[in-house]
């Protein structure tokens, strides 16, 4: 029988589990509302993992690591904007280029680091992301199991609604949403389409590598080879869930974040499910939304279509 003390448990690691993926969902927001599909977040997200976790274990100081890492997918990002949108390559073959060079570049960079592992070092606890709350919240109550969580998670909630007054209130905002729409006639408008695409497709690099930060420097306390691992990908399909709206993308990553804190609770209750099985659950829970939503989604009509100033008649 589920307690309200086992509700809480679910629901604080539903929240601790999907900040990452708001983070990185969000940040496929702001690029493919510009025109440029980004399937290169998860390469973003790992890379911003790796250097959260060797920055905050060197330094130790988290802010500084989690700014890293959002540096580290933005520059990433930018190679992906250089190859999409200045040389007009396959945006789709560009971001498996970028999945690959993130994890190989964070593998690579992990065994100079930490002598020829792939796993870096334990950030000591005192190193990580902080608590905001744990002082209010210090017994073990409903709202401390439920609130008392990382910073990462309400910087997370906080950005939905900066992306979301960017977007949809300034006129930065609806540049973006123009270009990605019909670039031609923003073009004629005087909206330099190939910028604001490329301030959108770094932004949502940053956003990635904050959302693998969020992993390395709070959710657990290192990075290794496997943290990551296909989470890139359901912050993907959360933003097509979410139909390319901050708000939208963020409901869709609390719910494959339920199926995480799902996943913890019936494994620590010595349920006889195999572990394998409940590993399973997200991806099988992407791949019933994106087979059961995404043929009824619309994104933005120029997504994926790459613009050049000479097609101005």
């Amino acid at each position: 029988m589920i307690n309200l003390s086992d509700i809480g448990f679910i629901l604080g690691v539903t929240l601790m589990y999907a900040a990452p993926l708001i983070f990185t969902a969000l940040g496929g927001v702001a690029s493919e509302n510009s025109g440029v599909v980004n399937i290169g977040l998860e390469g973003m997200m790992t890379i911003g993992a790796l250097i959260g976790a060797t920055v905050g274990y060197y330094l130790g100081n988290p802010w500084i690591a989690f700014l890293s890492a959002g540096i580290g997918g933005g520059i990433l990002a930018l190679l992906h904007a250089i190859a999409s949108i200045t040389f007009e390559a396959d945006q789709i073959v560009s971001g498996i280029a970028i999945n690959f060079l993130g994890s190989g570049l964070s593998l690579f960079l992990s065994r100079i680091f930490f002598e020829g592992t792939t796993m870096t070092k334990p950030i000591d606890l005192n190193h990580k992301m902080p608590r905001p709350f744990n002082e209010i919240f210090s017994n073990n109550s409903f709202l401390d199991l439920v609130f008392n969580q990382y910073i990462t998670v309400y910087l997370s909630f906080l950005l939905v609604l900066i992306m979301w007054f960017m977007l949809y209130k300034t006129k930065l905002g609806l540049r973006i949403r123009s270009v990605g729409e019909h670039p031609k006639a923003a073009d004629t408008l005087g909206i330099n389409v190939h910028r604001i695409r490329y301030f959108s497709v770094i932004l949502s690099g940053i956003l990635s590598g904050f959302g693998g930060a969020a992993m390395s420097l709070a959710v657990v306390s290192n990075f290794r080879p496997t943290l990551i691992s296909g989470q890139g990908f359901i912050a993907l399909a959360a933003m097509i869930f979410g139909k390319w709206k901050p708000q939208g993308a963020m409901l869709a990553c609390l719910l494959f974040g339920a199926a995480q804190g799902l996943i913890v609770y019936l494994g620590g209750t010595g349920a006889n499910i195999p572990t394998q099985i409940l590993a399973m659950v997200p991806y099988i829970l992407t791949l019933i939304v994106l087979t059961g939503f995404v043929g009824k989604s619309s994104g933005p009509a120029a997504n994926g279509e790459p613009y050049t100033k000479h097609d101005i008649g």
